[in-house]
């Protein structure tokens, strides 16, 4: 063996390599394109679902927000069940859009619950009259932002697990995206735990987040600014 690395192909100009191969597909796509921008804005919207047991579905709602406000868009999210006492903060992204809000950018954000940490540092699951007032305050915020609101993304965070822990029912639910049907203004993803029937044919894109391994399982718990 001379020990030499055998160079991966043929050299070529960045010009010679957009003329080269792929003819076909490169008309498929610019068909695509021209169909697209045929279309009347309403159906250039869809509506994403990141779901599943798995790490990173707010992760996901966050990073596309960022993504739209870094695009120039206006972005507006609407947090459900995960209030807080006004002294302990859970969620630390918050805290990043206040700030970006406060340099001009056009974004806001609504938290809507009740504190669900213990003084002792467990989880409180039973649901409380004030839950469910909380769950009715987030659905009149979103009805509101669908019918008069100038976002071009809105984030409907923990909107399908509110359904799963009975907060509101599924009609609450399907009533908000029969609502944003009526006229789809803008993006729309939705966040939650587990599916239930009739949401799949409802939304347009759906992200499972599934636990394949998770280091929980082992002992380690939240962190800020990796879980919270």
């Amino acid at each position: 063996m001379s020990g030499k690395t055998k160079p991966p192909g043929k050299s070529v100009t960045i010009e010679e390599a957009k003329k080269a191969g792929g003819k076909k597909y490169r008309e498929k796509v610019r068909r695509v394109i021209e169909e697209y921008e045929k279309l009347p804005d309403e159906k250039k919207h869809q509506i994403h679902l990141y779901y599943g047991y798995g790490k990173g579905k707010t992760t996901a709602a966050i990073g596309l927000s960022t993504r739209m406000l870094g695009a120039g868009k206006r972005v507006a999210i609407v947090e459900f069940d995960k209030g807080f006492d006004q002294s302990k903060e859970h969620y630390f992204e918050r805290r990043v859009f206040f700030k970006l809000k406060e340099l001009g950018y056009p974004v806001e954000i609504y938290s809507t619950g009740c504190e669900r940490m213990n003084e002792d540092g467990t989880f409180r699951f039973k649901n409380a009259d004030e839950d469910l007032l909380e769950a009715k305050r987030a659905l009149g915020i979103v009805k509101e932002l669908i019918k008069n609101g100038k976002q071009d993304l809105l984030v409907l965070d923990e909107f399908v697990a509110a359904v799963n822990y009975h907060l509101i029912s599924e009609k609450d639910f399907f009533d908000i995206i029969d609502l944003y049907n009526k006229k789809r203004r803008f993006e729309l993803v939705i966040t939650g735990h587990k599916l239930f029937e009739g949401l799949e044919e409802k939304v347009d894109l759906i992200t499972e987040m599934r636990k394949v391994k998770h280091y929980f399982d082992k002992g380690i718990q939240a962190r800020k600014g990796i879980e919270y």
